[in-house]
């Protein structure tokens, strides 16, 4: 059953239409003028609309454009005598479903038309709910902050997004980076079109190309159908690139060729295939020093480097801590109702301002949903957010050193404890000795190579060494 409004003001015309219609089960509302049908419109949501174009003072033309503009979704025919048919050629350009010849359209072509209007409307309108649903998860209100860092980001956004540049975002793990990239595609024209993420770093060399490009049958062993690529699927809309740096060279030669030329070669194929696919790309690594390693190459790094944008760490933009802290918490809550409003406690968000995220706002995430899993009495305490072997030092003896985990996590801190001994320590100087303990752990761990280090610990090599440097390790 739909809900369908009918406009006209001969009573005889409006009564038959409504009679043909609810006979098939539709629930009908009448208007007996223009005037009349936007007050109805206004007042609620129709599925199809069937108005009268020859009317006054508000024609049909006037209600046509007056649904439009309330629900886009709705479907609306124009009913007319055969003198006006200009009219209603001119009424379904202007975005009417079609016309309904009030004198020669017998009843069941009448159920037939509003039939297939109705697929139309069910159609628009879950797309609507889909971009709606879309903007909410991947929009710009995804995106959580106050700091200037992150408004520059999100008006960035808005700028590039109803453009169809080519985009390179760079930042740590964990700093959003695909939340951007997603960002940018649902605010573009390519909103309703496919949007593919791929993790370079998680395909093997020998399978990037069949994945991304395709392969024709017999192109290699197992191949035993022609498929087409990743690139192709998300033709008319946005290919994301996560990791971009860990492509081999000999691939990064193929993408520059797609994105300048716009075409593909499945694997095993000689016949180039027409793509239309934004391209955005994304990296941790420092572009420029892998082209000085020869592992990337200059011209693509170019190409991608159209519209920049770069991504403060969580640590850069303090001011957004706890306002990420309160929207995770928030979205736990709501997962988990049944359960109460978790709050966290005083000493949570002491802690959370001033520790310093190797893992940026994933970590943060991640803090906050174990600490939500573990809260008692709805309250979130120190404890629930660290990991085990972090959270539950025995108590150490009087002039001995608190002992040592096996496998200490290399991005969260120990919390001072009075039973430690560390009660008086600021939290800076934990935080502090915590990072130096962690730093050379991971030296250790790779034979003391900063750069291995620096990838072990998620951060840049020249942020590693500022790091070193502040807190004297040689």
């Amino acid at each position: 059953m739909a809900k369908i409004l009918v406009v006209d003001d001969e009573p005889g015309v409006r009564g038959s239409l409504a009679a043909v219609l609810a006979a098939e089960g539709h629930e009908v509302e009448q208007a007996t003028s223009g005037e009349q049908a936007r007050d109805h419109i206004q007042g609620g949501a129709f599925d199809v609309v069937l108005t009268d174009l020859k009317m006054r003072p508000v024609d049909g033309m006037a209600v046509l454009q007056h649904v439009k503009e309330v629900s886009p979704w709705t479907e609306v025919f124009v009913v007319t005598g055969h003198a006006s048919l200009p009219t209603a050629v001119e009424a379904v350009r202007s975005g009417a479903y079609d016309y309904i010849d009030k004198s020669s359209t017998p009843p069941a072509e009448l159920v037939v038309k509003v039939d297939k209007a109705l697929d139309s409307s069910r159609v628009r309108r879950e797309l609507a709910q889909f971009r709606r649903q879309n903007r909410e998860r991947y929009g710009i209100e995804s995106i959580i902050g106050s700091s200037q860092p992150i408004r520059d980001v999100l008006q960035r956004i808005r700028r590039i997004a109803a453009t169809d540049t080519t985009v390179l975002i760079t930042g740590e793990s964990g700093t959003g980076k695909e939340l951007v990239a997603r960002a940018v595609h649902t605010y573009s024209q390519r909103a309703d079109r496919p949007f593919i993420s791929v993790n370079c770093a998680a395909i093997s060399e020998t399978l990037l190309e069949s994945e991304l490009f395709g392969h024709v049958r017999g192109a290699f062993t197992g191949a035993v159908s022609t498929r087409k690529g990743l690139f192709e699927e998300a033709n008319g809309g946005t290919f994301f690139f996560d990791e971009i740096a860990e492509t081999p060279p000999s691939f990064q030669a193929k993408l520059l060729r797609a994105i300048q030329e716009g075409e593909i070669r499945r694997l095993g194929d000689s016949k180039a295939y027409t793509v239309d696919v934004r391209v955005i790309a994304a990296t941790n690594q420092d572009l420029q020093l892998a082209i000085q390693e020869k592992r990337f190459r200059q011209d693509l790094y170019y190409r991608l480097n159209v519209a920049r944008f770069v991504l403060p760490p969580l640590r850069e933009r303090p001011e957004d801590i706890l306002l990420l802290a309160q929207y995770f918490v928030d979205n736990f809550n709501r997962k988990a109702h049944a359960r109460g409003q978790i709050r966290l406690a005083p000493e949570v968000l002491e802690y959370l301002s001033s520790y310093r995220y190797p893992g940026n706002v994933r970590e943060l995430e991640n803090m906050i949903e174990q600490g939500v899993a573990l809260a008692e009495n709805e309250t979130v305490r120190l404890v629930d957010i660290l990991p085990p072997e972090l959270g539950s030092y025995p108590p150490e003896p009087a002039g001995s050193e608190a002992p040592q985990p096996e496998a200490a996590r290399l991005d969260a801190p120990k919390p001072p404890s009075p039973e430690s001994g560390r009660a008086n320590m600021s939290l800076k100087q934990v935080r502090d000795e915590a990072e130096r303990r962690h730093i050379e752990y991971a030296l250790g761990e790779v034979n003391g190579s900063r750069e291995q280090a620096a990838k072990l610990l998620g951060l840049s090599p020249t942020t590693l060494w500022r790091k070193m440097k502040r807190l004297g390790i040689d």
